[in-house]
């Protein structure tokens, strides 16, 4: 048992890691081919990848199975137009220097779901929680009021985006890679119409002259399906409580990298927001580890 604990405790640190860093940088180093190019190899080799291993895994009974329910495919329309969109906007974050708004969106939205937890569900909430969300509000307004310059709307975009496809995907209930397939399937005659343009227009950066580079987009695909893979069977291990606190190594490295590495800007007022996030976030974080 404690050898599975110490398992899971890894592989979700590790997909925590990896989408807090190896993808930050992975991604601002290709994103000076524009990120709408990004957004589209992000789109198409994922669900190449996704192929594969659904492939390798021996899982398409479980695809068929999940595709011949109406409403699982009625509802990943909707997660896998929401997930789009988070990755678009997150790609468009990292190519823009926005990653520390990105970070505020990721440090905030378990929060969120808490929220829609109590909302959808009729979760409880408890003082502890009730008090972290009415912070995370109150941060906002204070961006608002002040500056409404200063909001990080693609960080809002980013959290919301994800709280809401995760609402989706509870409901559903399937096979997390199987589902995201599906989701990719959606999203991927859209990519290929977009890349049409792009090639067609000589603005592709993606071609046989630089096989090389050309190798290391496709990278863009194991870069957003290996740390999902860690992350989840991570959380099958030792379940949603731990991995919750784990997933704040994410938000964690974003903003050290934003705000250090990448010297982004940092304005007194997001400066207060962000202590407010902060403090919601260990009440929520101390609330999780009473409970487990």
């Amino acid at each position: 048992m404690k050898q599975e604990f110490n398992k899971g405790l890894l592989l979700t640190s590790l997909g925590s890691f990896w989408w807090g860093f190896i993808g930050v940088i992975y991604f601002e180093y290709v994103s000076f081919i524009g990120h709408v190019e990004l957004v589209v190899h992000r789109c198409l080799w994922t669900a190449a990848m996704l192929i594969l291993t659904t492939t390798f895994f021996s899982k398409w009974q479980i695809f068929l199975k999940i595709i011949s329910s109406k409403n699982n495919l009625i509802g990943l329309f909707f997660s896998g137009f929401l997930i789009f969109i988070n990755w678009a906007v997150w790609i468009y974050a990292v190519a823009t220097e926005r990653i520390i708004d990105a970070s505020f969106g990721y440090f905030i939205m378990p929060i969120i779901s808490v929220l829609l937890g109590y909302i959808f569900f009729k979760e409880k909430l408890n003082k502890k929680r009730i008090f972290s969300i009415s912070l995370v509000l109150f941060s906002i307004l204070i961006l608002i009021f002040f500056n409404l310059k200063s909001l990080p709307w693609v960080g809002l975009i980013v959290a919301l985006s994800w709280a809401f496809y995760n609402l989706i995907r509870k409901k559903i209930n399937i096979d997390t890679d199987v589902g995201l397939l599906i989701e990719s399937l959606y999203i991927l005659p859209f990519a290929l119409i977009v890349f049409y343009f792009i090639a067609k227009n000589g603005f592709n950066d993606f071609n046989l002259s630089n096989l090389s580079f050309s190798l290391f987009l496709i990278l863009a695909g194991p870069m957003t399906v290996i740390p999902l893979f860690l992350y989840v069977r991570g959380v099958e291990l030792i379940g949603l409580g731990p991995t919750g606190m784990i997933f704040y190594i994410t938000p964690t490295l974003q903003f050290i990298l934003g705000y250090f590495y990448y010297n982004e800007e940092f304005s007194l007022i997001k400066f207060l927001s962000f202590i407010m996030i902060w403090i919601a976030v260990i009440i929520y974080l101390k609330d999780l580890y009473e409970k487990n």
